[in-house]
């Protein structure tokens, strides 16, 4: 029998939803609906985290039971249990979009092991009352990007949510994956996440939104209670201290991000953790050429609000509308006012920073912002893969020559042969200035490197990779969803073995499907 600690707060102090029925409504005064996962015909579990499970005090024994397969795939309703579907709103693309809620989520139970508290939820696994016109269900392809994703952040060392496991539901699901009416049916699948919470701002928005404020305080109080308890009591003060904490810890996911090249696509707030993690892993990428302007968003292709450039942006817009949600609790707008210009003044500061540490700069010089932002400039002027960039500038040395250093970090180059005329001038112009910066720092070459190879990951979940393990997984080959696995434990090894992986997008992926074109059923 699974012998979890089951601690189960969610679903015991917040309001529930009355209505047992599971039909698409509105749910108003209260913070999430009761619902059953739905029964699946030939559940199949495909992968296991090993490191997620042995978080969760699982061994290898009890992942290999029925009854593991059956409650993670949403068959068994683990005894003395009661799964929920969240209610919430959001701004979509700008826009207010009202209720929103687990439209394809159930919260099964909340766990402790070793004193760290685990919600585990299934992504589809059924329809819930916030499902509106959709089926609640999910198809492999997501799933295995949600799965292999959320590791690989985690080891990346970026705040996020993680999974338990991917399965098969045994099911077909129809799908229309570009949204241009070519719809087909694939293979169901379930992942499990985990996170200490999935409350996202839209919980708190729909709340204020209806002015429920007695609701809104309810929930603001429990999430204190249980997430920022180190905050003191709750208080219009510790109101404060919440949102600056909430601001502090999304600054921190999001330079995260742009450090390592991650691009989420979809940044509406009901995708903003209240904990300043990555949530909704849906039609993200990792850059290939260096490029502030791409998102892997089709549904935004036309405006790209959601671009790597714009991305912490995005979050000072989101953070300020979870400020007018809390305004209703402190009737304040100042200090609200002052935590946001905080984040637009310390936004610069910790970027700068981050930037430094990637070009292995570890002291300051006012010549810094003009060095990163002329290699910024020339990135874009030519096509260059951001991770492979990064990743080679650790083997320059002092002592080279311009030429010398170009050549090192050639194989960034998706054409090498248009690095020529005043595109060759202007990254010659910008190595001497870097070299001549080098000669600033104390530090030997090979701690440099070392230090720059802590920041700078050589391997990440570049799309095609993704795209491959699906492929595969659709034949129902599951070899290569685990070697990429295991590759995304150690992204900053150097790991010989999988050097193939250390390469540009092919170019058969450049505008394929999945590759470079994913949309928000991706």
């Amino acid at each position: 029998m699974l012998d979890f600690t089951i601690k189960d707060i969610f679903n015991k102090e917040l309001p529930a939803d009355p209505v047992q029925e599971n039909a698409r409504r509105q749910v108003t005064e209260a913070c999430f609906s009761f619902v059953t996962p739905k029964k699946t015909s030939n559940p199949k579990m495909l992968h296991v985290s090993d490191e997620m499970a042995k978080s969760l005090g699982l061994s290898v024994e009890k992942i290999a039971s029925e009854e593991f397969k059956n409650v993670f795939t949403g068959n068994e309703v683990h005894s003395n249990t009661s799964p929920y579907a969240m209610c919430y709103g959001g701004h979509q693309f700008g826009h207010w979009a009202g209720q929103l809620g687990d439209g394809r989520a159930i919260n099964l139970f909340e766990v402790l092991h070793d004193n760290k508290r685990w919600t585990l939820q299934l992504k589809g696994a059924g329809e819930t009352p916030y499902s509106r016109t959709a089926d609640g269900l999910a198809v492999l392809r997501s799933s295995i990007r949600e799965y292999l994703c959320s590791e690989a952040m985690y080891h990346l060392g970026v705040p996020t949510t993680r999974a338990l496991s991917l399965a098969l539901s045994g099911d077909q699901v129809l799908r229309d994956v570009m949204y241009d009416g070519n719809t087909a049916y694939e293979k169901g699948a379930i992942v499990c996440r985990t996170a200490e919470s999935f409350l996202r701002f839209g919980n708190y928005q729909i709340l204020a939104a209806r002015r429920d404020v007695k609701t809104l305080k309810i929930l603001v109080d429990y999430t204190i209670k249980h997430h920022f308890s180190h905050l003191g009591i709750p208080s219009k003060e510790t109101y404060i201290s919440f949102f600056k904490e909430v601001t502090d810890r999304s600054l921190e996911m999001v330079i995260h991000w742009q450090r390592v090249g991650f691009v989420h696509g979809v940044m509406n707030t009901d995708n903003m953790s209240i904990l300043g993690l990555t949530i909704d892993y849906g039609p993200y990428g990792w850059l290939e050429g260096y490029d502030h302007g791409w998102t892997p968003n089709t549904t935004d292709n036309t405006h790209k609000r959601y671009r790597y450039g714009t991305q912490p942006e995005i979050v000072l817009w989101n953070l300020y509308q979870l400020a007018n949600t809390l305004y209703l609790l402190i009737e304040e707008a100042e200090p609200l006012e002052a935590i946001l210009e905080y984040y637009q003044e310390k936004f610069p500061e910790v970027y700068m920073q981050m930037m430094r540490e990637k070009l292995g700069l570890f002291s300051s010089k006012e010549t810094d912002e003009k060095l990163v932002s002329d290699l910024e400039e020339v990135l874009q002027k030519s096509e260059t893969d951001m991770t492979i960039f990064f990743r080679l500038l650790a083997n320059i040395s002092k002592k080279d020559t311009v030429q010398n250093a170009i050549k090192k970090i050639e194989k960034a180059f998706y054409t090498p042969s248009e690095i020529v005329d005043e595109l060759k001038l202007s990254w010659e112009n910008w190595f001497q200035n870097y070299l001549e910066r080098l000669e600033d720092e104390t530090i030997s070459d090979e701690d440099k490197k070392t230090k720059m190879n802590a920041v700078n990951p050589k391997y990440v979940l570049r799309n095609y990779m993704a795209q491959l393990a699906i492929d595969d997984a659709d034949k129902g080959n599951y070899t290569l969803l685990n070697e990429l696995y295991e590759l995304l434990k150690n992204p900053y090894d150097e790991q010989p073995k999988h050097e193939k992986w250390f390469r540009k997008r092919p170019e058969w992926a450049r505008n394929k499907v999945g590759c470079s074109m994913l949309s928000c059923s991706s």
